[in-house]
């Protein structure tokens, strides 16, 4: 298993923008995206300075992508 990283939430967002996901809105601290293709999944994402492990890894978990997948992203 591969060390979850140390990201923004700015980060995270342009990572899955490679992966297909665009911003939907913003709505204070959070940041929705939607992805372009069907299923159409939407993310929220906290526009924070440090994503919390467990939030970071439930983000990743949800966009159907591994730790190692999202790594290569950044």
């Amino acid at each position: 298993m591969s060390a979850l990283p140390l990201v923004s939430g700015r980060e995270a967002v342009k990572a899955l923008g490679k992966i297909g996901y665009v911003l939907d809105r913003q709505r204070g601290s959070h940041i929705i995206l939607r992805q372009q293709n069907p299923p159409h999944r939407r993310l929220t994402v906290p526009d924070h300075m440090e994503v919390a492990k467990g939030t970071l890894r439930a983000i990743i978990r949800q966009a159907g992508l591994t730790v190692e997948e999202f790594n290569e992203l950044l």
